[in-house]
């Protein structure tokens, strides 16, 4: 795991402190099927050899390119990540859409925790590309993390193929 290095990957998943194994398995499968890098920011709310988030990744575990980062500082400094102005942080604390990102190869698409999101330092960091994935019904709260990332490394992975 994390051998896998992916020169100049297309997009960066980054999650930071996720806390449900299932939907890191689930993400991590996604983003070895489109070459998408994986950074996870610790902590983690569940031991990486979990085998929920195994059962969850199959056997695509071995393929994917991940990177750990002790936290949000560390993973700043990282060179495997991606430089803070091309990171599009995905928050329903937002105005704007997804739609209207203009993706670009190597960009970095950031989610917060399942529980509480992105920490206000975060927010502080990306405040120029916080962006949402619209809702038909606003009154309910959000999407699931692993449906969220899919949506987003999809559109990008759209954008970027098309030129």
């Amino acid at each position: 795991m994390g051998e896998n290095r992916i020169e100049n990957p297309p997009v960066h998943v980054i999650l930071h402190n996720p806390q449900i194994p299932q939907n890191t398995g689930n993400i991590g499968r996604m983003c070895a099927i489109v070459g998408a890098r994986l950074h996870l920011i610790h902590p983690l709310g569940f031991i990486i050899t979990d085998s929920k988030l195994k059962r969850s990744g199959m056997d695509y575990w071995h393929e994917l390119d991940i990177a750990h980062h002790a936290d949000w500082e560390a993973f700043k400094k990282s060179p495997l990540a991606p430089q803070l102005e091309r990171i599009w942080l995905f928050t329903t604390k937002s105005d704007a859409c997804m739609w209207d990102a203009k993706f670009e190869h190597g960009d970095g698409l950031l989610f917060g925790s399942e529980d509480k999101g992105c920490p206000q330092c975060v927010h502080d960091d990306i405040a120029q590309k916080r962006v949402k994935i619209p809702q038909f019904a606003p009154k309910l709260r959000s999407l699931n993390l692993s449906t969220s990332a899919g949506i987003a490394a999809y559109e990008a992975m759209r954008q970027i193929t098309r030129g």
